[in-house]
C-alpha cells in the first residue's frame, strides 16, 4: 500500500468517517426503499388532494401529480408489482452481463489476463489508467457500472494495491464522468435528438445539434476528469482505506472447482507468472474474440443488416445501439468459454452453467433489492413528482431573473440537484430541455452549449444518491471485502470525487464560454447573428 497504516487521520478522513457513520445509521437498503416508497405514496396523495400539477412546455394540458393511495394508484400497484420488478432496467442488464463476466472470472480468464498485462506495469500508473477507462466507459452505456469496478478491483489486487480503491474509483469515474467520453456514444445521439426535438419547434432554433456537437468539449473534459479521478484514487481514497484498516482480502468459503479436484481458478494468485496452460487459454480466447469481432462487423456493415434502422443508418437509434448488452455478454462469454476449454478449467459442458450459476449466487442480494427498487422507481415516475420537481426548479430560476453566465451556473446547479432525484439522464434532459433550451435561445446561447452545461449536472452528483440503482450493485461488490458495509460506507467513499469533478468540469465549461471555443465541429457558444 502507498500509505502507512500508522498515519494519523486528517480532517478529511474525520469528515468522511462522519458521513459514513451517519449514512450507516440509515436502515438497510431494502427497508430504506420500503420507507421511501411509503413517503412517495403519502406525499403524492397529499399533493394530488390539493390539485398540484405542472404544465410541461410543449404540452397543451397540465400534468397532474397522481396520488398513489387513490383508486388508480392502488390499481397500478396491484397490477404492476411483478412487471415493475422484472422490468427494472438494471436487473436485466446486471444479471445478463454478470452471467458472462462471472464465467470469465471463475474460469480464470480475468485473473490470467490481468496478471499478463499488469504484472510489469508501474503501480503508480494504475489509478490514472482506471480514471481514463472509467470516464470513457460510458461507451458501454450502463454496462460500465457493472464491468469496470470489479475488474478494477482485480487489477489493483494483482498490482498489490487495495482492491476496494479499484472498486470505488472505477464506479466514481464511470458515474461522475458518465456524460463525457473521448468516443462518441449512444448518449450523445440521444441527447442531441432530445435537444433538436425542442429547438426545431422554435422560430430561431440555432445550429442543429448532432452527436458530435459537444465532441471538443467532451474530449477536453474526459482528459481533465480522468487525471482528477486518478489523483483522488491515489492520494485520497486508497490512503484513507489503509488508515482505516479497511479489509483488503476476500473472506469467502472455498468452493469445489467445477472441473474436478484442481485449485479454484478464481482464488488469489500466489504468483504473478502466467502458467503454460493459461497462456494456451489466453491465445485461444484472443483468437475467439477476433473471430467474434469480425463476425459482428460483417453483420453490422452488411448492406441489408438487421442492425440498421429504417433509414439504413445507426444513429440516433438502431437495433445496433440497442444491442450493447448482448455484445458485451458475447464479448465476455465466447473468450471465457475458449479459455476454459484450452486452459483446462472447463472440462465438461456442465461446468459452464455451474460456473455461471456461482456468479448468479453472488448477485442474490442485489436481486432481492431490485424488487423494491423497481417498485419505488416505477411509483415515483407514475406519480409525476419527478416532472413537477424539474419544471418547478426551472420556473424558479426564471423567476429570480438570472441572466448571462450566472444563469448558466444556476442551471448547472439545478441540474445537479435534480439529478439526485431523477437519475435517468434522458428523462431529466427531456424535462429540462423543454424549459431551458427556449429560455437560453432567447438569451442568445446555442442549444448545444446548454446541452454541454447539462452534462455537468447530469453526472457529477449521481454517485452520491441512494436513488442510483447501481449504487446497490457497488454495495454488493464492496460487501465481498467488508460484509458489514452499508450505503453510508460507499457514499462516504464517493464524496471526495463529487466536488472536484463538478468544479473542474465547470471550469472547462467556463473556458469554452469565456474564449468562445467551439464545443464541436461548427458549433459555438452563442447563436450567430
Amino acid at each position: 500500500m502507498s500509505t502507512s497504516p500508522s498515519a494519523p487521520p486528517g480532517r478529511l478522513d474525520r469528515f468522511l468517517d462522519g458521513i459514513e457513520r451517519v449514512g450507516n445509521r440509515l436502515p438497510e437498503p431494502f427497508m430504506l426503499f420500503v420507507l421511501l416508497t411509503l413517503v412517495v405514496a403519502v406525499l403524492s396523495s397529499v399533493m394530488a388532494a390539493f390539485g398540484v400539477g405542472v404544465t410541461i412546455p410543449g404540452e397543451a394540458e397540465p400534468t397532474p401529480v397522481r396520488g398513489a393511495l387513490s383508486g388508480a394508484g392502488l390499481e397500478f400497484f396491484f397490477t404492476g408489482l411483478a412487471e415493475n420488478f422484472i422490468g427494472f432496467p438494471p436487473l436485466r442488464t446486471v444479471v445478463t452481463i454478470m452471467l458472462a463476466v462471472g464465467l470469465a472470472e471463475r474460469c480464470g480468464l480475468l485473473a490470467a489476463l490481468i496478471r499478463l498485462v499488469f504484472s510489469r506495469a508501474p503501480r503508480w500508473l494504475l489509478p490514472y489508467a482506471l480514471g481514463f477507462v472509467g470516464v470513457s466507459g460510458s461507451v458501454m452505456a450502463d454496462s460500465a457500472f457493472i464491468i469496470i469496478p470489479p475488474l478494477a478491483a482485480i487489477v489493483f489486487t494483482a498490482a498489490g494495491r487495495h482492491p476496494v480503491a479499484g472498486l470505488i474509483g472505477g464506479f466514481a469515474a464511470v458515474g461522475a464522468g458518465y456524460s463525457t467520453s473521448l468516443l462518441v456514444t449512444s448518449l450523445d445521439a440521444l441527447l442531441a435528438g432530445i435537444t433538436n426535438g425542442v429547438a426545431t419547434t422554435l422560430p430561431v432554433s440555432g445550429t442543429p445539434v448532432t452527436p458530435i456537437s459537444n465532441y471538443f468539449y467532451n474530449a477536453v473534459s474526459a482528459v481533465v476528469l480522468s487525471l482528477i479521478a486518478g489523483l483522488i484514487i491515489d492520494r485520497v481514497v486508497e490512503p484513507g482505506l489503509v488508515r482505516s484498516r479497511f479489509p483488503d482480502t476476500e473472506a469467502e468459503p472455498e468452493e469445489a472447482p467445477a472441473g474436478g479436484g484442481e485449485a479454484d481458478p478464481t482464488a488469489e494468485p500466489t504468483s504473478a507468472a502466467v502458467t503454460p496452460a493459461e497462456r494456451r487459454g489466453l491465445v485461444a480466447a484472443g483468437v475467439a474474440l477476433l473471430v467474434l469481432v469480425a463476425a459482428v462487423l460483417a453483420l453490422v456493415f452488411a448492406p441489408d443488416s438487421p442492425l440498421r434502422n429504417d433509414a439504413g443508418g445507426y444513429l440516433p437509434k438502431s437495433p445496433l445501439l440497442d444491442s450493447v448488452v448482448t455484445l458485451v455478454f458475447l464479448g465476455f462469454f465466447v473468450p471465457a468459454l475458449f479459455f476454459g476449454i484450452y486452459a483446462g478449467t472447463i472440462r465438461r459442458g456442465s461446468d459452464v452453467p455451474l460456473l455461471m450459476g456461482r456468479a448468479l449466487k453472488d448477485l442474490s442480494g442485489f436481486i432481492v433489492l431490485a424488487f423494491i427498487l423497481g417498485q419505488f422507481i416505477a411509483l415515483f415516475a407514475w406519480t409525476n413528482i419527478g416532472a413537477w420537481l424539474a419544471v418547478t426548479g426551472a420556473e424558479f430560476l426564471q423567476a429570480i431573473g438570472l441572466t448571462g453566465y450566472p444563469a448558466i451556473l444556476g442551471f448547472v446547479v439545478l441540474a445537479s440537484l435534480l439529478n439526485l432525484f431523477v437519475v435517468s439522464g434522458s428523462s431529466l434532459w427531456t424535462l429540462m430541455a423543454s424549459v431551458f433550451v427556449p429560455m437560453f435561445l432567447l438569451l442568445g446561447y446555442e442549444p448545444a452549449f446548454i446541452q454541454g452545461a447539462f452534462r455537468v449536472g447530469d453526472a457529477a452528483t449521481q454517485v452520491v444518491t441512494p436513488l442510483n440503482p447501481y449504487m446497490i450493485v457497488l454495495l454488493t461488490f464492496v460487501r465481498r471485502y467488508q460484509p458489514e458495509a452499508g450505503l453510508g460506507t460507499v457514499i462516504a467513499k464517493m464524496v471526495p470525487f463529487v466536488v472536484p469533478f463538478w468544479v473542474a468540469w465547470v471550469l472547462v465549461l467556463t473556458v469554452f464560454y469565456a474564449f468562445g471555443i467551439p464545443l464541436g465541429p461548427g458549433v459555438g457558444v452563442r447563436v450567430a447573428p
